[in-house]
């Protein structure tokens, strides 16, 4: 194989392609970075869960493919000069040479890479930005707890040109609906996908139109040159829109921005797992926190309140990544009591909620 190809073109494709490298691969050729000349370079990594290929325009001298150890080789293209890359492979080495530095790197076989998963049918498309949006309202509420597969998923339900994410971890429940281009009028698909994946695919892919994939318990999601599939969870998921409805006797509509940014600082005090304390009434609500061994703070944010005076307490982060999933200027808190969750909601007008967020109250000590 003979190539040339733009540094930072190679350098951004690189980067994306490894960031599915596992840390500590189950076989040494899972380290690997798959590099196919052809009419361009293609760039792939797959861990048996999660492939990842990107394909970049190059100059192609010679055809041919090599196995290359990708963090390592990640490190190197974002170090170059600004000049052309060249990788030549001479017997078991893969020369790259970009102006006066010259590496040489030790290949792996070829024939000892996994083959690639193939991508299923499409079943629709979206815009890069609201699938990002999207993904990134729901994912905070999804477990890191490896234990319990089902609540580190996203579930995602598709019904025409209705889609509908979820997550929870038990302690909150966050989803989020919008619409799109299906393939077809009749489409109808549900999965739980990962939600570290999906995080990455958003972040990554937020530029232009996605093209998503399901078939065979695997999900595909693909956009300019670039394509990823993951192998789905298992598709058991709570009945998470029964928990999301309900008759709140309290209702406060709060101005997202002053009142993040003042429980960020009355947080300050606040020892770990300790809780804020919100105290509405009409007008305004109080945010409190601390009172043991650092200190305490406490702030006034102006809100119109709906129903009896409450004192409510929350997790900040917890209640944090609701506010900040909001995307209107007002959030709606719904509350009935201060030991029952609460609901966080956008106030777009008169049109339904897109985005939805319960988080349990804490017990006030």
């Amino acid at each position: 194989m003979k190539i040339r190809v733009n540094r930072d073109v190679l350098a951004d494709a690189v980067a994306w392609a490894a960031r599915v490298l596992p840390s500590r691969p189950v076989v040494p050729v899972l380290s690997g970075l798959l590099l196919e000349a052809g009419d361009e370079l293609t760039l792939s990594a797959f861990d048996y869960d999660v492939s990842a290929r990107a394909a970049v325009d190059a100059d192609v001298a010679e055809t041919g493919s090599v196995l290359i150890p990708g963090r390592l080789l990640a490190e190197i293209s974002r170090s170059l000069p600004a000049d052309d890359v060249e990788i030549v492979t001479e017997g078991a080495e893969a020369v790259l040479t970009c102006g006066s530095a010259e590496f040489g790197l030790i290949t792996m076989p070829v024939e000892d890479f996994p083959s690639m998963p193939a991508m299923p049918a499409s079943v629709g498309a979206i815009g890069g930005g609201v699938f990002a949006s999207a993904v990134g309202q729901v994912a905070p509420a999804a477990s890191r707890d490896d234990t319990l597969p089902m609540l580190t998923g996203i579930r995602v339900d598709i019904e025409g040109e209705s889609v509908a994410m979820a997550a929870t971890d038990r302690y909150r429940i966050a989803a989020r609906d919008f619409t799109w281009r299906p393939i077809a009028s009749d489409v109808a698909v549900s999965a739980m996908v990962p939600a570290r994946v999906l995080v990455e695919v958003a972040r990554s892919l937020r530029g232009g139109e996605v093209s998503v994939s399901m078939g065979d318990g695997v999900a595909g999601f693909e956009s300019v040159g670039r394509s990823t599939t993951v192998r789905l969870l298992d598709e058991q998921f709570i009945d998470y829109r029964a928990r999301l409805t309900n008759d709140w006797s309290i209702r406060a509509d709060v101005a997202v921005a002053p009142f993040v940014n003042a429980i960020k600082r009355v947080a300050l005090v606040a020892e770990r797992n300790t809780a804020i304390r919100l105290s509405f009434s009409e007008g305004q609500v109080l945010i409190q926190a601390g009172g043991g061994d650092i200190g305490r703070g406490t702030e006034v944010v102006e809100c119109e309140l709906r129903g009896d005076d409450i004192q409510i307490a929350f997790q900040s982060q917890f209640l944090l990544d609701g506010l900040t999933g909001i995307e209107s200027e007002l959030a709606r808190i719904n509350m009935e009591s201060p030991t029952r969750p609460a609901l966080i909601q956008d106030v777009p007008g008169d049109a339904q909620p897109a985005f939805r967020y319960l988080v349990m109250s804490l017990r006030q000590s």
